[in-house]
């Protein structure tokens, strides 16, 4: 383990020591930035991460500690990770251990657990298992399984996924929780709101007309993700109605880009593909309505910040989605992996823009009662007080 250079390099003796792991820097500036810096006002907090970006010390006034995290499994550099994390712990003696992502909770919660740390927290938000098959899935399925025998507490990211996760025997119900009404972290309110004035500058930009409908996907491109779905139904759709554009948004980590293409056929050019975005809510203002077809998922944040920006949203009948979508009120669902049904949605949100706006109207009105990021930084910040205040002096 090498340190950054972060703000707060000594963590203060006066304050309880927690240490926050994560696999990956884009997990931390997506989701915990809020988090991270109302909980280092409060505690001596290390977070621990896979840092291929050092520029992230410059945004956290708290130690941060690099360590190799492979997303896949990988044993050789997995067992390093471990016994640097064993180390370390043992030399920090941390009252609090909170792991976040399927690989750092496991290598986190055994590290921690063999260093004796007395409280050891996993947040579960989505199940990589469950789009797979055989022996891989059986394999997964277990590392979730363990993981939660190895913390002392859980956190959920979504109702529907904690009572998935119960029915399914890997985790126990008094030792889990949901915080508030769900979600790791919350929307941004100010950040995600109707009406940015980036509208007509960037659909001139793409090449989008003022008078059409624009679907829009945020998130990574996996094949779990559903984003081949979502193109062979908008080819579907764009035969019908030449109105329509598709606007993808995020890194093509599963190399769909040509699969993407070959989906829309002779609607290609009314396809728009841009990589990773730092700025998604410019996209969120260029658009009427996003889709999330995904096969897994624990608490989609894309779906509360799009609602925060005014845009209904179409996802699959799954749990997690289910939490983010309220539907025929905030938006509408499909069976997942059913490209008729969600070709069906989306020419329902096409031919009806008043329902696409009462929608909306309902779906930021549903964000700012219930998913406003401070209280869900609030009630993480209670949680740790709350265990911290179990373990006693």
């Amino acid at each position: 383990m090498q340190s950054g250079t972060p703000l707060n390099p000594q963590p203060d003796p006066e304050k309880p020591r927690v240490a926050l792991v994560v696999t990956s820097t884009l997990v931390v500036r997506w989701f915990l930035l809020e988090h991270i810096r109302t909980l280092a006002r409060s505690f001596a907090l290390t977070l621990i991460v896979n840092n291929d970006a050092p520029e992230l010390a410059t945004l956290l006034p708290c130690r941060i500690v690099s360590l190799r995290l492979e997303r896949d499994i990988a044993p050789l550099a997995d067992l390093c990770a471990l016994a640097s994390l064993w180390r370390h712990f043992r030399a920090e003696r941390y009252q609090l251990v909170h792991t976040l992502t399927p690989k750092a909770g496991l290598l986190g919660m055994l590290a921690a657990r063999l260093a004796r740390v007395p409280l050891r927290l996993h947040t579960f938000q989505g199940e990589v298992w469950v789009t797979r098959r055989g022996a891989m899935r059986w394999l997964l399925k277990n590392f979730d399984r363990l993981l939660a025998r190895l913390a002392t507490d859980l956190l959920v990211v979504s109702a529907s996924e904690r009572e998935f996760l119960i029915a399914a025997g890997l985790i126990p119900a008094a030792k889990s929780r949901v915080l508030k009404h769900g979600s790791i972290a919350g929307v941004d309110c100010g950040r995600f709101k109707p009406g940015s004035g980036v509208r007509a500058a960037l659909r001139a930009q793409l090449g989008i007309a003022a008078d059409v409908t624009v679907f829009l996907f945020i998130g990574r491109l996996k094949r779990d993700k559903g984003v081949l779905d979502l193109a062979r139904a908008f080819s579907i759709l764009a035969r019908e109605d030449a109105a329509c554009h598709l606007l993808i948004v995020g890194p093509d980590e599963d190399g769909l880009l040509n699969e993407i293409r070959k989906a829309c056929g002779a609607c290609l050019d009314r396809l728009h593909v841009a990589g990773l975005s730092a700025v998604p809510e410019r996209y969120m203002g260029a658009s009427d309505v996003l889709c999330l077809p995904s096969y897994r998922e624990g608490f989609p944040v894309t779906i509360l910040e799009a609602a925060a920006a005014g845009l209904p949203a179409i996802g699959s009948r799954i749990y997690g989605i289910t939490d983010a979508i309220v539907e025929g009120e905030t938006g509408l669902l499909f069976e997942a992996g059913n490209v008729r049904q969600l070709a069906q949605g989306m020419r329902t949100l096409a031919g009806d823009p008043g329902l696409r706006q009462r929608m909306g109207e309902r779906a930021r009105e549903r964000v700012l009662r219930d998913f406003a990021q401070e209280q869900l930084t609030a009630a993480l910040l209670a949680h740790y007080r709350g265990l911290l205040a179990r373990q006693g002096p």
